[in-house]
């Protein structure tokens, strides 16, 4: 399941352990458009099982997120996109680590299928 970015902001271990695995950033690296987790597995070559996984690691530390794509058929398919555009961290006066995550800004095609990824949950 793939991490709402509303939800409360990720641990700051969370992210570094995204970050510090070696699959999760080559599918950043990938993720200049949305893509299936199919079509980021065949330009990958990480196998679809393990894939899934990165992808469940990334969404936990809100790196990426989950787009649902509607469909005529009534089939849809999830697409999965980059959740930022900067991670900065930083420490406090309190010599405590402060992590800040910039977003991209939500285009209205995003927050259609935001909405409708939420009505999906729903029911």
């Amino acid at each position: 399941m793939v991490r709402d970015l509303a939800d409360d902001a990720p641990e700051l271990q969370e992210i570094l352990d995204a970050l510090d695995d070696p699959a999760c950033r080559r599918i950043i690296m990938e993720l200049n458009d949305p893509q299936t987790a199919r079509e980021l597995a065949d330009e990958t070559d990480i196998p679809l099982s393990t894939l899934y996984r990165k992808l469940d690691m990334l969404s936990d530390a809100s790196l990426v997120t989950e787009l649902t794509e509607i469909r005529e058929d009534g089939h849809h398919t999830s697409r999965y996109q980059l959740a930022v555009e900067s991670v900065n961290i930083s420490l406090t006066d309190d010599r405590e680590f402060d992590v800040s995550i910039e977003r991209p800004p939500e285009t209205t095609d995003e927050r259609l299928e935001r909405l409708w990824s939420e009505v999906r949950k729903e029911t």
